[in-house]
Formats: C-alpha cells, structure tokens, sequence
C-alpha cells in the first residue's frame, strides 16, 4: 500500500478517520492525501421575504481549512508523509475523482452513524462513496463515549 486518501470534514468521526488512517499509513510505510470537501455554490434570499433565492460562488473561509491543518500535523507527527486538498463541489463526486486521479490504494472516511433513517433522508457521503467508488473504503464510525464508571449516587 503506497498512497491513503483521507477524507475529512472536522467531525469526531472524521477524528476517528485521522486516527485510523494515519495509523495504518505508519504501519504500511504510505502516504496520506487528506481531503476536505467544501460547497461550491450558497444559497442567498433575492428578497426581503426571502420568496425567490439565487445562489453565489461559496468563499472558503478559514475555518474551513482548519480541519486539514490539525489532520496534517497530525500525520506529521507520527512521521507520515502528507499533503492536504481543499476540494470546492459535491462531496462524494469530489472524492471518489480525487482518489482515481491520484490514484490511491485506500479510501478512509469517517460516519456520524446515523441511522437508516436519517441517511435516507439526508443522503450519506460514506455511503455514496463506498457506492460510487471502485476502489476500497475504510467507514470509520464514530464511537460513542462511554462513562468509565457510573456516577455516585448521593
């Protein structure tokens, strides 16, 4: 295994992506390709009643970009070589072709779990990566933070 791609959005399960995948990465002697999808377009109201929208280009803030600051010097720090992409458009359309374009041997990415639901409704950007991808995809689910131990009782 040579190159990772990491996919992030600076969510506790993107963290838990980072942390699997650099991992990995020191274990197999690859590199990480981090990437962090933003909007391409935001939606504004024309009108006072906000009864017709129009949309403009989106500017990528630096917050934006903060998620893939923290992830690289992360990987840095376990001696993993890395370079870091912010992509502008659909999530999962801008990851599946930045894998096959540079062709990676892994995809990672986190998911928030949730549901059935709640992913039907909303669309899942794992699930439509593991879906449109041809080439294998680590899910990372996020993990639930358990007590160590109950509470006293008073």
């Amino acid at each position: 295994m040579e190159k990772i791609l990491i996919a992030i959005d600076g969510s506790p399960a993107s963290d838990e992506a980072v942390e699997f995948g650099v991992e990995l990465a020191a274990e197999q002697n690859a590199a990480v390709i981090f990437v962090h999808v933003v909007r391409l377009l935001d939606i504004v109201p024309m009108t006072c009643f906000g009864m017709a929208a129009g949309a403009r280009p989106h500017e990528v803030t630096e917050e934006e970009k903060q998620p893939l600051v923290e992830a690289k010097a992360a990987a840095e720090h376990q001696g993993v070589h890395v370079t870091a992409k912010l992509l502008i458009g659909d999530a999962v359309d801008e990851i599946v072709a930045c894998a096959d374009n540079l062709d990676v041997d892994l995809i990672v990415i986190g998911s928030r779990g949730h549901g059935d639901l709640t992913s039907a409704l909303l669309g899942s950007v794992s699930r439509g990566v593991v879906s449109e991808s041809k080439r294998p995809v680590v899910i990372v689910r996020e993990r639930e933070s358990v007590p160590l131990r109950a509470p006293a009782r008073t």
